[in-house]
């Protein structure tokens, strides 16, 4: 798979029937969601979806969300993966390019979320790679999660913390 054979298609806050369609066929194809409920809800989540030579390959969600242990707005980020392509390393482009996509909405709404989380369900990321810092991607290390999973996090350029609420 080439660089240049990946279309990203973003969703973020851009709504359309016809890549909704697309998402919605590709999870069902690849039996990512239980039911339809659950897909129209996660679509208003989706950042992007990923097209290799014309074909859905992978899509990306996040939803706003405060981790009690950071007490920060932040992205909690989801990336699904079809099958064919898992062996490839689309995955990064797909978290580099959704990352880019929420950055710059952040940005431009005056930092709703100060940066993206991730929680690694896949066994083999946190097996593999063990650098505290991903030079790739900018994602820290910062613990274990309450389901004992690494958490990752990158901060937006430009984010500040937020006060917190009393």
């Amino acid at each position: 798979m080439s660089d240049s054979s990946v279309n990203f298609v973003a969703h973020w806050q851009i709504e359309s029937a016809e890549n909704d369609a697309k998402v919605v066929e590709f999870w069902k194809s690849e039996g990512a969601l239980a039911n339809d409920v659950k897909a129209d809800e996660r679509l208003r989540q989706v950042i992007l979806h990923a097209e290799v030579d014309g074909e859905v390959a992978a899509v990306s969600t996040a939803v706003a969300m405060t981790l009690p242990r950071l007490g920060q707005p932040m992205y909690y980020f989801r990336c699904f993966i079809g099958k064919k392509w898992r062996a490839s390393r689309l995955v990064f482009r797909v978290l580099n390019r959704s990352s880019e996509i929420l950055e710059a909405y952040a940005r431009e709404n005056k930092f709703p979320c100060i940066g993206v989380l991730l929680e690694l369900e896949n066994a083999r990321f946190a097996e593999k790679l063990q650098q505290p810092i991903w030079p790739t991607t900018k994602f820290v290390y910062i613990g274990k999660s309450q389901r004992n999973l690494d958490l990752r996090v990158r901060y937006f350029k430009g984010a500040r913390l937020k006060k917190p609420k009393i």
